[in-house]
């Protein structure tokens, strides 16, 4: 190959919604905008977002490409490139599957931050297979993924894109992410499932005062325990590539980053995949480096392999001419690529493009569709946290809501009515009605009912509120994107927003309820007399110390999809039951943050003016019917700790609980953290029945240094503790 062509395969820089326009019979063909990138460089190495329509893409139902066309545009852009290839080399369809694809008719799953509060890998796991054969049906290689983050500031504005706050959390539902889109040992890539760059490496999460993108403060040893677990499942899950961020960390830029990028992650780890930018990373560099071509020689000695619509990349060309560094960097970053593509079948022949079948695309995507809107139903009501209920002034819990007994039902506040603030950022528009609001789905539930709905307290009326037998107030946040929002050069909602309390460039300041809630929350309880039950739609840990206090009933939904209103609607009236847990931890006081379970230091009787500063834990959850864990028995071994937990159910029905266990090790040469989670699982109980769930922990993972003499782990389960030490051997 040709120096220009190698630079061509490390190259991303179209906006792939460009590449195609439609003739005057409606027809698709290859746009100018794509030919002059093809013909640049005698073939394309990666077209980002082909099929990708949201409100910065200005890709519409009307104007963007529609699933059943997702084969015909491939087909158009494999074409093209093949004929300018003088190899025949195809090229790498990339899409955003930040929570299901991002393409008209993709269907959407609730956020990861949702996802966190299920705690079920198994069920992620298999929400992802159903989207990795979406995105394989339609012709696409790879999945631009969000799974490494991890939540340690609440006022960043992308918390909604974590499994929550903890590493270990983190790091299973990363690793059942990775293995439901590719299979497992990568067994469905490009037959019913997709590779997978797993974003972004490394902590973002832990930017200084929540602030997009920003420098992250930490030592290795944080940097290790934190955020790199999910880096490492990801790589045991086989994840064939990694994002670069935005962010430094201790000074240096992520996609500069050698030590991170090889030698941790090649040399530590012996990853064989391809390392991404994040979008127009590489060209930031030039504020630390001086210009574009020096930004692309760092990032790419560093160890990135692909940059995403940079322009500094496009200098390798001439940089590789007269740097033997450059160049040989260049030659290894190429052969990575292709490898990648051969896995995909994309080396192919001269002039023999790869083509799709139409027909068949449909046929497969149709039933994967099907496999994933079961998927995300389950995650959906699964999500659900249960904050408070009760008791109400009776003595009895608020919550389920009796149907039989509601003759008038008032739902208020500024999502009530709403679906797209149920689906959480980067989301395609949903074709008109096909999803329910919370108000929505619960009138389609209570046909017999009055439900007067409004988004403020005047629309509702007093009288409603005096004279209903139930209420619902639905507060929270949104990240919904609008078509008339302004968005930055990378898609990041930038200025003042519209109506967006959180997402990517929604970073904020004080996390407390957006404004006016807390107000309609007081005016709504001092409306009436009957239960009133909080629902919290949020991708943030905001400040709820308002609706616990005013509301009889609490229930956190997070951004819980397209089918989060018919969750919540069965929840609220006991058809379902919802036996989530919070995976971050919930601050009393705005000022107060960030506060997280794992820190090292305790926060209480830290602020006079806010002595206690956590208003409910990570793992918080309660349920409708009594679960309890009535055991706990431990054996210590040399290379582990044996852990069997027993939980009975005291109530009339069956129940799924989850089972979080906690430690608090010391002993080790670090100041240790006040507690951390060392394994978790669900565990589903019969009525009248116990069951029992069974670990066996790495004692690494039990004790800070197994090999101390002084080593403790004091660990906790529900209350019930035990203090152990290492075996000796």
């Amino acid at each position: 190959m040709t120096v220009e062509e190698k630079v061509g395969q490390v190259n991303q820089r179209l906006y792939g919604w460009r590449a195609v326009d439609r003739d005057r019979r409606g027809g698709l063909r290859l746009s100018d905008y794509a030919r002059e990138e093809i013909d640049r460089w005698g073939g394309l190495g990666a077209l980002y977002g082909l099929f990708r329509a949201d409100a910065w893409s200005g890709r519409t139902w009307t104007s963007g490409i529609r699933p059943e066309e997702r084969a015909e545009a491939a087909s158009v852009v494999q074409a093209a490139v093949a004929a300018a290839d003088r190899h025949g080399i195809g090229a790498l369809l990339v899409e955003e599957a930040p929570h299901g694809h991002q393409a008209l008719g993709g269907t959407l799953l609730p956020v990861n931050l949702a996802v966190a509060a299920t705690w079920c890998p198994e069920s992620l796991a298999e929400a992802a297979r159903g989207v990795g054969a979406e995105l394989e049906a339609s012709g696409v290689h790879i999945a631009l993924v969000s799974a490494l983050d991890v939540l340690r500031d609440p006022r960043w504005g992308r918390g909604e894109e974590c499994y929550g706050e903890d590493p270990l959390l983190a790091a299973e539902l990363t690793r059942a992410v990775v293995e439901g889109m590719q299979g497992e040992a990568r067994s469905r890539v490009g037959d019913g499932g997709v590779g997978v760059v797993l974003k972004h490496l490394a902590a973002q999460g832990e930017a200084v005062g929540g602030r997009n993108g920003q420098s992250a403060h930490l030592g290795p040893h944080d940097l290790a325990e934190i955020h790199l677990p999910p880096v490492e499942a990801g790589l045991r899950a086989g994840a064939l590539g990694f994002m670069a961020a935005y962010n430094d960390i201790d000074g240096v830029p992520c996609c500069a980053n050698h030590d991170l990028l090889t030698t941790y992650l090649r040399g530590r780890h012996g990853f064989d995949g391809i390392v991404m930018a994040d979008g127009l990373a590489v060209d930031r560099l030039a504020g630390m480096t001086g210009d574009l071509p020096t930004a692309a020689r760092a990032a790419l000695l560093a160890g990135v392999d692909m940059s995403l619509w940079d322009e500094s990349f496009g200098h390798l060309a001439a940089l590789a001419g007269d740097d033997e560094q450059v160049a040989a960097a260049l030659d290894v970053a190429c052969r990575r690529v292709l490898t990648l593509k051969d896995r995909f079948g994309l080396l192919g022949e001269p002039g023999r493009p790869v083509r799709l079948d139409a027909d068949r695309s449909v046929v497969r995507l149709t039933a994967a569709q099907g496999v994933t809107r079961v998927a995300s139903r389950r995650l959906a009501a699964e999500s659900l946290v249960l904050l408070k209920n009760g008791p109400g002034g009776d003595g009895s819990a608020p919550l389920p809501l009796d149907a039989g007994r509601l003759r008038s039902v008032a739902v208020v506040g500024p999502y009530a009515d709403d679906v797209p603030a149920l689906l959480g950022d980067y989301v395609p528009p949903l074709p008109a009605g096909s999803n329910r609001s919370i108000s929505e789905a619960l009138r389609a539930v209570l046909p017999g009912t009055e439900v007067t709905v409004g988004e403020t307290f005047e629309e509702v009326g007093a009288a409603a509120f005096a004279a209903a037998d139930a209420v619902v107030v639905v507060i929270g946040g949104t990240s919904h994107r609008s078509y008339d929002d302004a968005f930055a050069d990378n898609g990041a909602i930038t200025g003042r927003t519209g109506e967006a309390t959180g997402g990517e460039g929604v970073d904020l300041a004080d996390v407390s309820l957006p404004a006016g809630q807390d107000d309609l929350l007081r005016a709504v309880r001092g409306a009436t007399d009957t239960p009133v039950t909080a629902v919290v739609v949020s991708g943030r840990p905001h400040v709820l110390t308002g609706a616990l206090e005013h509301c009889d009933a609490v229930l956190w939904a997070g951004y819980p999809g397209p089918y989060g209103g018919e969750a919540v609607a069965a929840a609220l009236l006991g058809e379902a039951e919802p036996t989530g847990r919070l995976p971050m931890t919930l601050p009393r006081h705005p000022a107060a943050v960030p506060v997280r379970h794992n820190d090292r230091q305790s926060a209480v009787d830290c602020y006079r003016d806010a002595p206690e500063p956590v208003l409910l834990p990570f793992g918080f959850g309660l349920g409708y019917r009594e679960v309890a864990v009535v055991g706990l028995d431990v054996t210590v071994r040399p290379d582990g700790v044996v852990l069997t937990v027993t939980a009975a159910n005291r109530s009339e029905g069956p129940s799924s609980s989850v089972i979080p266990v906690f430690a608090h090790r010391s002993g080790g040469t670090r100041t240790p953290r006040t507690r951390e989670l060392i394994a978790f699982g669900r565990l589903g109980v019969a009525p009248h029945a116990t069951a029992e769930i069974t670990w066996t922990i790495p004692a690494d993972r039990v004790f800070a240094d197994p090999g101390a003499a002084t080593a403790v782990s004091r660990l906790d389960v529900a209350g019930l503790t035990r203090t152990i030490r290492p075996a000796r051997g």
